[in-house]
């Protein structure tokens, strides 16, 4: 059949963005992961943009996935189009009103990467960023100080939309000469003496200091905080041990610190919230780039690690 002669293609842009995944990873899983969706899925998608164009694009190896000499054609050219559409959205949202977006974050949590990305897609949208303590998520969000925050669990949800990005273990934070250092991992009844500090919140008290502990004791009551910095403070002059995050690294600034994993407690989550029933057209949009806050090493979903 002569070229001039093919019928015209009305390229689906989810199935070009799909293959520009897999062509960018190389890999089907982790393009899977980065599209959050599965892989038969991801293939069906990809066999269906070859049969739309009549060409292959994609070769499975053990080593992963190469681009056909008609993928290596069709990637800049993905990639043009995919650009042209996000620009074509932007410009006409544009002729109205700026959309806005306030994306707040709590203590040792990072959104950067998502909220710059946020902006490339939308460089239209009025985005702004706002550090939160780390108590006050909800009051922040009911407040409408921010529209949209990462933070970490436990808090009232009430009237709250609350998605569960990954979870993360629980470690101990000690002073590098206590007698617990240097260990592999640690349970509780380990450290069950040791005061741990306390703060101005039942809710977190409980997680975060395992009170009462496995056996029905309370935990022994520390020094009251207000902030982090004060809690690393009590641990580094050997006042109080601290259950902490793994994710945080306080460790990493302060060497007179280490961590020890911390056996039998389950663990952590980060969460995004926002407030139920908002219909803010840019949480959807941030919400599609939000996992480029994670920490790589902790990219996991809820039930994965």
């Amino acid at each position: 059949m002569h070229r001039a002669s093919l019928p015209p293609v009305d390229l689906d842009l989810r199935l070009v963005r799909s293959f520009t995944a897999v062509a960018e990873h190389r890999h089907f899983g982790r393009a899977a992961a980065a599209l959050h969706t599965t892989q038969p899925a991801l293939s069906r998608q990809i066999r269906r943009l070859e049969r739309e164009l009549g060409v292959g694009l994609l070769d499975r190896t053990p080593r992963g996935t190469d681009l056909t000499e008609a993928g290596e054609v069709f990637l800049p050219l993905a990639r043009t189009l995919l650009r042209s559409a996000e620009q074509a959205v932007a410009l006409t949202r544009a002729a109205t009103r700026a959309p806005r977006i306030a994306v707040g974050y709590t203590t040792n949590l990072v959104v950067t990467q998502a909220v710059a990305e946020l902006r490339r897609r939308h460089p239209e949208a009025d985005v702004r960023t706002r550090h939160l303590g780390w108590n006050r998520a909800r009051t922040a969000l009911l407040d409408r100080q921010v529209d949209v925050v990462l933070a970490r669990m436990p808090f009232d949800t009430d009237d709250l939309d609350v998605t569960v990005l990954y979870r993360e273990p629980r470690v101990l934070m000690v002073p590098t000469g206590h007698r617990l250092a240097g260990k592999d991992s640690v349970t509780v009844a380990d450290f069950a003496d040791e005061p741990l500090p306390r703060v101005a919140d039942e809710r977190w008290n409980a997680f975060w200091r395992i009170d009462p502990r496995p056996d029905g004791r309370p935990a022994p009551d520390g020094p009251l905080v207000e902030d982090v910095e004060d809690k690393v403070e009590l641990v580094a002059s050997w006042q109080a041990l601290a259950i902490v995050p793994a994710g945080e690294h306080l460790d990493r600034l302060r060497p007179d610190l280490t961590s020890v994993a911390l056996d039998g407690v389950e663990p952590a989550e980060v969460v995004l919230a926002t407030r139920d029933g908002d219909r803010n057209p840019l949480l959807a949009a941030f919400r599609e780039v939000v996992h480029l806050a994670v920490a790589p090493d902790l990219r996991q979903g809820p039930g994965e690690r």
